[in-house]
């Protein structure tokens, strides 16, 4: 393989990049789409990344670090992700049912997954009023 070609590929890599949430630490890589993800969850130091395809990653950075990575990598695709309370950051795209009385909110494609998440009645009323509002 020539010099060029290596070069090329990797421009058109590290192009397609720019769409990628990238999470890495001594151990380990993670690159997926924004879109791929549902939801993450907090559990202590470490946070559980849900993926559409039902897959789980346990990845050691706590919820802010992550949220953090989101904004800096993701720039102005980053608000397609909301910050639930302390424990929680969703994908808007996948919101599909708030009962805020009952403390549930659901996410789904309305297709091939549905994920029930916790999350304080505080958080769901005002996630809820802005979902409203996005509405108008």
């Amino acid at each position: 393989m020539s010099t060029t070609k290596i070069y090329s590929n990797f421009a058109v890599s590290n192009m397609n990049m720019q769409s990628k949430l990238i999470i890495s630490t001594t151990t380990e890589l993670v690159r997926i789409s924004p879109t791929k993800i549902v939801y993450i969850s907090s559990d202590g130091n470490y946070s559980t990344l849900m993926q559409v395809d039902g897959e789980l990653r346990i990845l050691s950075h706590q919820l802010g670090q992550i949220e953090k990575m989101i904004e800096t990598q993701l720039r102005n695709d980053s608000n397609n992700f909301i910050r639930i309370g302390k424990s929680l950051i969703i994908n808007r795209a996948y919101i599909y049912y708030i009962n805020v009385a009952k403390q549930k909110l659901i996410l789904s494609d309305a297709a091939t997954f549905n994920y029930s998440v916790p999350a304080s009645r505080e958080a769901l009323k005002q996630l809820k009023d802005l979902v409203e509002k996005e509405m108008k």
